[in-house]
């Protein structure tokens, strides 16, 4: 009996950090001191002490059910962009800049090629966040997933002067909302999306004409980053009083949080397009309005809560680095919450 009929292999380990390295080449910045394969990674901060004051940000998350999909479909280069827009959209939710990110991938048996691309998914994140990619994980788990099974999470540590935190503390009534555009249903609430549509490979390449491509295709597009959108904005001059990154529980939940006491969000539904993807979710589930907003971004990933004076500049910013945005609402005096009207 050896390791290898115990269930891992070595050997598949050591593959899969060969195959991973041209990878991680490309998200490699000047700061990093340690080379793929160390037990740990190492950071200069050297850039960090010229800060006056600065804050380390940090964020963990992965990427749920979403991974289910990218089994059943076979296509595994994108959850990794997902795990890295997870936790670096919280950090720039904050008023942070990524420095550093590492996975943590878990699987039933380690096939090199396919862990390969799960990083290769995860560099392009970090290359997009401008994040390095500095360590991580693979494990095999046999006997606990099945063979053709894996789950990726990821850790992201950003640094911001204390003085741009993004808090919402400043938030006041008449401020506006803009948000920014999603790129679909993003990472959260795909054990609804599961039960909604039959997860099988045959109904994951039905093309809809009103998607204009696969279920599969819309249902795994990447989470959008919005780092270099967020950097623009600041950049232009604007501060950004408040920030919601709309994850798990929607706008009910998620805008609420940048929101002082005595300060209610307003958004307008009419105020832009809903993507396809959730109208087509919330017929064929039948699924309620208020749900629908409960636990989905419907279509705007990011919220700013800025001055009315600022707004023209700031749409231009996040236009310009290659984002959409909309006016959707303004901040009202009442009972700290969310009205969608």
């Amino acid at each position: 009996m050896d390791y290898k009929n115990a269930g891992v292999d070595i050997e598949a380990g050591y593959k899969s950090v060969e195959l991973m390295k041209e990878h991680i080449k490309k998200t490699m910045r000047e700061e990093v001191l340690t080379n793929i394969g160390g037990f740990s990674g190492a950071f200069s901060l050297k850039k960090i002490k010229d800060m006056e004051e600065p804050v380390l940000l940090s964020g963990t998350d992965g990427c749920g059910t979403k991974v289910k999909l990218s089994m059943i479909m076979d296509k595994h280069d994108t959850i990794g962009i997902d795990a890295v827009a997870m936790c670096v959209n919280d950090i720039a939710c904050a008023g942070g800049e990524p420095l550093f990110f590492l996975d943590y991938i878990a699987c039933g048996k380690n096939y090199p090629e396919k862990i390969a691309t799960i990083v290769s998914g995860v560099a392009e994140g970090c290359v997009q966040s401008d994040a390095a990619l500095i360590g991580g994980e693979t494990a095999e788990h046999p006997g606990l997933m099945q063979e053709d099974e894996y789950d990726i999470a990821g850790f992201a540590v950003g640094v911001v002067e204390r003085r741009d935190m993004i808090t919402g503390e400043n938030i006041k009534p008449g401020d506006v909302l803009v948000g920014i555009a999603s790129s679909g249903v993003h990472s959260n609430g795909f054990s609804l999306v599961r039960k909604v549509f039959d997860m099988t490979k045959e109904s994951l390449d039905t093309y809809y004409d009103e998607l204009g491509k696969t279920l599969g295709e819309a249902l795994l597009a990447p989470t959008r980053i919005y780092v270099k959108a967020l950097r623009s904005v600041k950049e232009a001059g604007v501060t950004i009083k408040g920030c919601s990154h709309i994850t798990g529980g929607g706008f009910y939940e998620n805008i609420p949080r940048m929101l002082p006491e005595g300060i209610i969000a307003e958004v307008k539904k009419d105020s832009y397009e809903v993507p396809a993807i959730f109208k087509l979710m919330a017929k064929v589930g039948n699924i309620e309005e208020q749900m629908m907003y409960n636990t989905y971004n419907m279509g705007l990933g990011m919220v700013l809560a800025i001055d009315p004076a600022d707004v023209d500049k700031t749409i231009a910013a996040i236009e310009a680095a290659g984002d959409k945005a909309f006016v959707v609402g303004c901040t009202k005096a009442g009972e700290k919450g969310v009205e969608l009207i």
